[in-house]
């Protein structure tokens, strides 16, 4: 669906008394909110954005008189390192950040782009971070000084979860509580079964499956995982992945069989969702399966998880095992077919506003 908007050229000017303070109202903020990234790669930095990011209620739900003695003794001393490492080698050394900054601010920039010529200077857009810089509030702070009394906050999260869209939103939240002259809010919902979205993660799989020297005999579906518990308390996230999973199987025609389901990056000793990656990857590669694809469409963006732990760590699990061909297919990102994707999802929720 595309949604026609008129140029937005005025801004709402109030006439006001000539000894009145300066006001600055009348104009929309739209802010890209992703999960964060750590400032360096040395101990410190890791330290801080690990410390910041498993201290989140909503991503670790276990009681806090089991778990800050052990994030605070033993995962926060070691995980730094080791993290730290992975980070490394996923770096963008040019502009000295994390590679989700990088192509979230991209986004950002090219939405704009998109969007410019139809709402003229009255909508201001921005991103965020939910862990680590730059952080939520300071961007909100930014938006109501240029005059934003409208915002619509867009979890870059296709698929809802507490500890991913809830927890970011949340963060907004808490900004929201501490201002007195609050701006109306809008939150978009999440978009796993938005038509525009399977398309465009349909065709972005046709182009890089094109660009490969063989054809995968299994392509994977992979998304983060999360604890079962989370699942068994209402969490939709699982659901939303399956959906998301049969509606581009059937897109791409692809028989289960071909493209499977599997979730990802669990920690701890809890059961998570399954299949586990890992260990289908391990398992087709003992099986004969000797090519194999595996694609993260629940990642607006490339980090960590996709770059370094199924490019690299799977990768190596399936070569070890006796697989010969390996493909990693890249996240939407801030290409055409992504942008098409955020660009809808945007234009949809403004519908009323400009």
């Amino acid at each position: 669906m595309t949604v026609e908007t008129k140029p937005a050229t005025d801004m709402r000017a109030v006439k006001l008394p000539s000894d009145h303070p300066p006001v600055r109202a009348g104009r929309i903020g739209v802010l890209l909110m992703n999960l964060g990234t750590p400032e360096g790669t040395s101990y410190w930095p890791m330290r801080a954005y690990l410390r910041e990011f498993l201290s989140d209620r909503r991503v670790i739900e276990t009681s806090r008189w089991i778990w800050w003695p052990l994030l605070n003794l033993v995962i926060l001393t070691l995980r730094p390192g080791k993290k730290g490492k992975d980070y490394a080698s996923i770096w963008n050394n040019e502009r000295d950040e994390g590679p989700l900054k990088t192509i979230t601010r991209s986004q950002t920039e090219q939405l704009e782009a998109r969007l410019k010529p139809l709402t003229g200077e009255r909508v201001v857009f921005d991103w965020a971070m939910r862990y680590g810089f730059p952080d939520v509030k300071s961007r909100l702070d930014a938006m109501l000084a240029q005059g934003c009394d409208r915002i619509l906050l867009v979890p870059l999260y296709p698929q809802y979860a507490a500890p991913t869209s809830a927890t970011a939103c949340g963060q907004a939240f808490r900004a929201l509580m501490e201002m007195r002259w609050q701006p109306a809010v809008r939150v978009a919902p999440p978009y796993h079964d938005d038509p525009v979205y399977i398309r465009a993660l349909a065709d972005s799989m046709r182009g890089e499956l094109a660009k490969l020297d063989f054809e995968p005999q299994v392509i994977l579906c992979s998304f983060h995982g999360m604890p079962k518990e989370y699942l068994l308390k209402g969490d939709p996230y699982h659901c939303q992945c399956a959906k998301t999973w049969r509606l581009l199987r059937e897109e791409l025609g692809l028989p289960p069989e071909r493209f499977k389901l599997t979730f990802q990056s669990r920690f701890g000793p809890a059961e998570w969702l399954q299949p586990y990656t890992d260990e289908t990857v391990k398992a087709l590669a003992e099986a004969g399966t000797k090519s194999l694809a595996i694609v993260a469409p629940g990642f607006s963006a490339d980090c960590l998880e996709t770059l370094e732990e199924l490019d690299v760590e799977n990768r190596e699990i399936f070569i070890e095992h006796g697989g010969e061909k390996f493909a990693y297919l890249p996240c939407l990102n801030d290409s055409e077919e992504g942008m098409r994707a955020i660009t809808e999802v945007v234009q949809r929720e403004l519908m009323g506003w400009v």
